[in-house]
């Protein structure tokens, strides 16, 4: 278990520093129009609909970015994401991380 947290820990970091440095400018309304067909499952506005189907919104770019090429090259597997994702660029990989990461979510505790 704590191998694979430290795996998981510097694939983000890795994750991150590479997408600090493409030098590409990811673009947050570029990734909303192409996240359309991911609301069928993730929900319009990245919440998810789907007991399955993990909620987007507000998740941190890096990760979405990161998740998104795991599943693009293999390396992450799921029936339906692995297909959805082969075809993608890194650009728009960077415009859909952009667009989920960038919607706003609130958490209440219960009272």
């Amino acid at each position: 278990m704590a191998a694979r947290v430290i795996r998981a820990t510097l694939a983000c970091v890795l994750a991150c520093a590479t997408s600090a440095t493409s030098g590409a400018q990811a673009d947050p309304q570029a990734g909303r129009a192409r996240a359309r067909p991911c609301a069928v499952c993730h929900g319009e506005f990245g919440v998810s609909v789907l007991a399955d189907a993990p909620s987007l919104a507000g998740q941190p770019e890096f990760y979405l970015a990161a998740q998104l090429k795991a599943y693009r090259s293999g390396k992450r597997a799921n029936e339906i994401m692995s297909i959805i994702a082969k075809p993608l660029t890194d650009a728009e990989i960077a415009d859909l991380s952009a667009w989920f990461a960038s919607i706003a979510i609130e958490a209440k505790p219960p009272k």
